[in-house]
């Protein structure tokens, strides 16, 4: 660790101007991209000890302010990683060049979430520089979000149960709101699993049916089943959940030959009534009736990027929406809407909530985000830290 007592540098951190720094870092997942190294450099001084916790060449960052202190500890999570930009002739800048046209930030993970990334280390630099808290405050980082891998967020926290250090609360920058800045957090994901299924059942020559078992038809009738079948109706805070067919392949270049095996996938987004055990026991129900029903046999793999979470409502949900609605004029909704975020990897560590900017141009094509939004969340975060160190331990 850089083992600094007190910060060097006591001036505020532009958040817009962090922004652009990280985006003009070239770190398509799962590459460090200098961002990491920029980030450790910022933060130590202003007397944040820096570690990175790379684990199986995945990038992570764990900075901590206020090491030994007494009282609460406070933790800010996020990645710096971005999705591939895709054909560059699409994009009308330079994917990494952070052009700044009418107060519009442009560039690669300008939303997804470099921005938030930067809001809360800017907030929190100002925080202890300006009212030190009787606390810690943490700021844990991973370049391998978007991968979703496994020695990204997670591996920090396994380090930092391992050493014996633990957040009390977590926030993750993550964009939550959904048309303004402040309208939504998020308390919650649904879990997300990824099936792969294959029908196997007899090759044989298309003229000659009887002779084969088509392992197709079986495929269309399970699909059908499960197109008709409703998971659930939702829950109190989770919308109902969903089955989406993504794929569906024979492989079978020759017009005349009943394939013996086809094969698709499914993505599934379930809410809390459901576990990913749960999931799977479902499915198969479904494969074996259509086994029973037309003689094939139905093999089935799947990919579990995560299981459903969720932060009661409670203290901590409170405090964000209050200082959201301080700093913003509007409420924020308690959602739990969209896909899996790093937040599935804190919520057993301690509670966690996530609040960002609105995504409304993530991933895409001239990913872009309001000058303006930087600067609110920087000053949403910054309120939420002194609410939280001020609750006289409320929370």
């Amino acid at each position: 660790m850089n083992n600094m007592a007190e910060p060097r540098a006591q001036h505020a951190v532009d958040p817009v101007e962090l922004t652009a720094d990280l985006v003009r870092c070239q770190t398509v997942t799962p590459e460090e991209g200098g961002a990491l190294e920029l980030l450790s450099a910022l933060l130590s001084e202003h007397g944040f000890q820096c570690q990175r916790i790379d684990r199986k060449g995945i990038p992570n960052l764990y900075a901590v302010w206020g090491e030994g202190r007494s009282g609460r500890t406070f933790g800010f999570n996020g990645h710096t990683d971005v999705v591939p930009i895709g054909d560059p002739k699409d994009w009308t800048v330079d994917p990494f060049g952070a052009e700044i046209r009418d107060g519009i930030l442009y560039g690669r993970g300008s939303t997804d979430m470099k921005s938030g990334v930067a809001a809360f280390a800017a907030a929190a630099i100002s925080f202890v520089n300006e009212t030190p808290p009787d606390g810690r405050v943490i700021i844990a980082l991973t370049g391998a979000e978007e991968t979703g891998s496994p020695d990204g967020t997670r591996a920090i926290v396994q380090w930092m149960e391992a050493n014996d250090v633990r957040a009390d609360h977590f926030i993750v920058g993550e964009p939550t709101s959904l048309k303004s800045i402040g309208d939504a957090i998020k308390i919650g994901r649904r879990g997300t699993i990824t099936v792969f299924l294959t029908v196997t059942g007899v090759q044989g020559h298309s003229g000659y049916p009887e002779k084969a078992n088509n392992p197709l038809p079986a495929l269309v009738d399970l699909l059908q089943g499960f197109g008709e079948t409703a998971m659930d109706e939702g829950t109190e805070y989770f919308a109902p959940s969903t089955l989406a067919i993504t794929t569906i392949d024979t492989g079978n270049p020759a017009r005349n030959v009943i394939p013996a095996t086809c094969k698709a996938t499914l993505s599934i987004r379930f809410n809390d009534k459901w576990t990913s055990g749960k999931v799977l026991d479902w499915v198969s129900t479904h494969t074996r009736t259509a086994e029973e029903k037309f003689g094939v046999t139905i093999s089935t793999d799947h990919h579990l990027s995560g299981e459903c979470f969720f932060t009661p409502p409670g203290a901590l949900s409170k405090l964000v929406q209050d200082a959201v609605e301080q700093e913003t004029g509007q409420r924020p909704q308690m959602t739990t809407l969209g896909g899996s975020s790093d937040a599935r990897h804190l919520f057993k560590h301690c509670p966690v909530v996530e609040v960002g900017l609105t995504g409304e141009t993530l991933h895409q094509v001239d990913e872009h985000v309001s000058v303006a939004e930087i600067n609110a969340l920087k000053s949403v975060y910054g309120r939420i830290m002194r609410d939280y160190f001020g609750s006289e331990g409320k929370i």
